[in-house]
């Protein structure tokens, strides 16, 4: 099951690879790894998740810092 720092990572993620239009493939090529993982994460219905080199990883795709993808206070 996710956490709740999971979860808001995920929706954090989603929401600013569509505000920049970038689709799940493109971030997918972007970060190295298939475009059914980005789906598995983001549907929700798999226990699949990002991890920190992840984060490092999609913060460099979409040209924002890693900070940006956490929340301001703990959840």
């Amino acid at each position: 099951m996710l956490t709740e720092i999971e979860i808001f990572v995920i929706n954090k993620v989603k929401e600013i690879r569509n505000l920049n239009q970038v689709s799940q493939a493109d971030l997918a090529d972007k970060i190295d790894v298939s475009s059914g993982f980005i789906g598995k994460v983001e549907s929700f219905k798999y226990n699949t998740k990002y991890n920190l080199n992840h984060i490092n990883k999609i913060s460099k795709a979409l040209n924002i810092s890693p900070k940006d993808l956490l929340p301001n206070k703990n959840l």
